[in-house]
């Protein structure tokens, strides 16, 4: 089998004419894939391109090679893709975060063949996602491979990857079981006699186990041994992340026809109500972050340079796990953290609204087989996540159903791994959904979106109260941060890194106080496009990185989590980029793991302490007019001294570049006290037969009067693009469970009155 790289020669247009299904594009871009058609539209906040686009390639196939099986690997492409050949349809894809293939022989011929793919990014009603906040970027943004296969080969065609699948199971203490199972595919008309050879070799080469198997082919042939590895090095996390590596071969005739080379690490991972999560029967507290696979004017189109930088980048803060949101990252990506040790949660993008038009959830399901079947052999995943705040419109028996049916399915096709779910903060502690994973997230924002940043600890302890029996999690917890921004006294929705230190440092605490707490994922580890945004002086992206996207910004959060989590010693002073200070007494802030630490101004020792925590306060320090040297030192065990130093500069007045200006809210939030009598909370009385509060506003805008009601109360929210695509299951009742409404208690008796005098039709 050969493997040949076809990332370059690609043509590439915006213009959507079918004739280039079967022709060449007349004016086309020079493309090197992968290759993002909104790199910079889906960060710029100004209208993102969504529609059809045509990547096309010229490719050469030998008379000899037309003897042979010739697959085509599209790493993936979002978020539909056909492929055509010479003009026709061979394959596609509707699982825009997957990788899938295309077996092309059948459509090739001797000499210069077309390859035409179409990449759709616009929205469809059936296919996940439907609504996030996150760009939904388009273009073939993974590499392509041709697969030049002989007629015995490894399953390439079963949605998975390698066509094996390894399980490793622990027995007794030291004893552990693989599991290698898989198909081996004849495409000859014939039997073939075919032997197959498995391997497990450790880092030094040496043969823990080499086992041969004889058979005689015909259209395909399943195979299952199951061997005992005895007292293997463990896979320990971050601390020594061993990996041996399985050596799978095909041989007919003595000739090798097929080989897989894949690694596989030996652990154990135990999820408790009580005590938290336990690797390889230690205690181990998941220190996560988020990531989407997004930077700077690339869109989702990442190298594997840009990987490699995302990995030391969270490897130098310090994580032991990482949340990879919100869908099937690069197979790359997940190898990285099988070989540094991180402890992945991989996910579908089953988000925010549920599809209307498809009972069966078929696109959900189709998404969820890819990534199980081709992330299955890393041995970093330690659970599947099935769905993301999907009650964000609305939460019912059928949410409940389409979460069961994809726990079944995650179930059916590894029984191995945890299932888990990231619930919003409106979902009840006592919800039926909260039974259906074998542990819960929730992703929580007090302090930022709703209530304070206390509330967190409240509603974890409440959780544990109510469901003692379930584990849980907090999946996503952040701030919008723009590293331009500061403040002496930070508070909500100021946007500064002062007040993302009280934030995440407040969530810290609360995780590390308490047992039951699994971990948590700061969301997120890097900002991101997202095209509906404009606040904290950006647009088109979400700055709830601890890095901005460009990856040059570390803000001052990334390094109280730093000191919170890594081992290696350093210090740091917060507020470097809050040069200007206009008063004469400031607070100093150390981010450090160490404990003693001393300050200098100026080359004069002013004070110093012995203190454990994370994130420390040197108060009232003096700073004359104009330039001031801040130094710190601090010493580790071993008498090492680390060093920070930053320019402050000393200033009459505010530097106002660093206060954003608060932009006015819109009237029908704000006024509603002032417009409405909303002296009481009204008793909710509907009458049969009438619109009600309770109806859709899909169903509210089927009324010209009904519509009228709605309009009056809520402006042209129904015109906003995120607002369309939930107004089939969104009602004024559901409306009033998000905090993103703002909608008081008082007002739905009384938009309810004006409803329900409305008949149906």
């Amino acid at each position: 089998m050969r493997i040949i790289a076809l990332n370059d020669k690609w043509s590439f247009t915006k213009e959507n004419n079918e004739v280039y299904i079967e022709k060449e594009i007349e004016k086309a871009e020079l493309v090197t894939l992968p290759h993002c058609f909104n790199a910079i539209d889906g960060q710029s906040g100004e209208g993102m391109f969504k529609g059809q686009c045509f990547y096309q390639r010229k490719l050469d196939i030998s008379t000899e090679e037309l003897d042979k099986y010739i697959f085509l690997e599209i790493g993936a492409a979002s978020l539909i893709s056909k492929v055509y050949v010479n003009g026709k349809l061979a394959g596609g894809s509707r699982c825009g975060f997957s990788m899938y293939r295309v077996f092309l022989t059948p459509f090739l011929k001797a000499g210069e063949n077309l390859i035409s793919i179409i990449v759709d990014n616009s929205s469809h009603k059936d296919v996940y996602p439907l609504m996030a906040d996150f760009s939904f970027y388009g273009g073939v943004y993974r590499e392509v491979k041709l697969i030049v296969s002989e007629a015995l080969h490894f399953d390439l065609m079963d949605n998975g990857r390698d066509g094996i699948y390894l399980t490793q199971r622990n027995v007794v203490d030291g004893i552990f079981e693989l599991e290698i199972r898989g198909t081996v595919v004849n495409e000859l008309m014939e039997t073939k006699t075919g032997k197959l050879n498995f391997r497990i070799l450790d880092k030094e080469d040496n043969i823990v186990f080499d086992k041969t198997i004889e058979a005689d082919i015909q259209k395909e042939f399943k195979f299952n041994l199951v061997e005992k590895i005895n007292n293997p090095e463990l896979w320990q996390g971050i601390e020594s992340p061993y990996l041996y590596r399985l050596e799978a071969e095909i041989y007919s005739e003595d000739m090798l026809c097929d080989k897989k080379t894949i690694e596989v690490g030996f652990r154990t991972v135990e999820i408790t109500p009580d005590k938290g999560v336990f690797l390889n029967g230690k205690p181990i507290k998941l220190n996560g972050v988020s990531r989407h696979q997004d930077f700077a004017k690339i869109g989702n189109a990442l190298t594997k340079e840009h990987m490699d930088l995302d990995m030391a980048i969270i490897k130098e803060v310090g994580a032991n796990s990482i949340r990879l949101s919100h869908y099937q990252h690069d197979d790359y990506f997940y190898t990285l953290c099988d070989r540094e040790g991180m402890l992945v949660w991989a996910e579908i993008p089953f988000i925010s609204i549920p599809t209307t038009i498809d009972k069966e959830n078929r696109n959900a399901k189709e998404q969820l087989e890819c990534l199980i079947k081709q992330a299955y052999n890393h041995t970093s995943i330690y659970c599947w996540g099935v769905q993301n705040e999907i009650t964000i419109a609305v939460e019912n028996e059928n949410t409940y159903k389409m979460v069961g049916e994809l726990v079944s399915t995650a179930k059916s096709l590894d029984s191995t791994r945890f299932i888990a779910q990231a619930n919003i903060h409106t979902v009840a502690n006592d919800s039926p959904l909260n039974g259906l994973t074998d542990f819960v997230g929730y992703n929580l924002y007090y302090g930022w979106y709703y209530k304070e940043i206390k509330d967190l600890g409240i509603r974890l302890d409440d959780f544990h109260a109510v469901r003692p029996k379930t584990p849980v999690m907090v999946t996503e917890y952040g701030v919008d941060t723009n590293p331009r921004l500061h403040s002496y006294e930070p508070t909500v929705k100021d946007y500064t890194e002062e007040y993302q230190l009280l934030f995440q440092d407040n969530a810290l605490r609360t995780f590390k106080e308490r047992d039951f707490v699994l971990g948590g994922y700061i969301w997120a580890m890097f900002d991101f496009g997202s095209e509906i945004r404009n606040e904290g002086g950006e647009k088109g992206r979400n700055q709830k990185g601890l890095v901005t996207m460009d990856r040059k910004v570390k803000k001052d959060a990334f390094y109280l989590c730093k000191a919170y989590w890594s081992k290696e010693p350093f210090v740091k002073l917060a507020g470097s980029r809050f040069v200007n200070r206009h008063k004469e007494l400031n607070h100093i802030v150390v981010l450090s793991n160490l404990s003693n630490i001393k300050l200098y101004v100026n080359d004069k020792l002013v004070d110093e302490t012995s203190n454990s925590e994370p994130m420390k306060s040197f108060k009232n320090v003096a700073l004359s007019l104009g330039e001031n040297c801040i130094r710190i030192e601090g010493c580790d065990g071993e008498n090492t001294i680390y060093t920070d130093e930053m320019m402050l500069n000393r200033v009459d007045k505010i530097d106002e570049s660093y206060i954003l200006p608060k932009q006015e809210e819109k009237k029908h939030v704000t006024n509603w006290f002032e417009k409405f009598d909303l002296s009481e909370v009204k008793e909710i009385v509907v009458k049969d037969g009438y619109y009600s509060i309770y109806d859709s506003v899909e169903k509210l805008y089927e009324d010209e009067q009904a519509k009228a009601v709605f309009k009056k109360f809520f402006g042209e929210t129904a015109e906003e693009p995120r607002f369309k695509v939930m107004m089939g299951l969104i009602s004024i009742e559901g409306m009033s469970k998000r905090s993103m409404f703002r909608i008081p208690k008082e007002l739905l008796g009384v938009i309810n009155d004006e409803l329900n005098v409305i008949p149906k039709k």
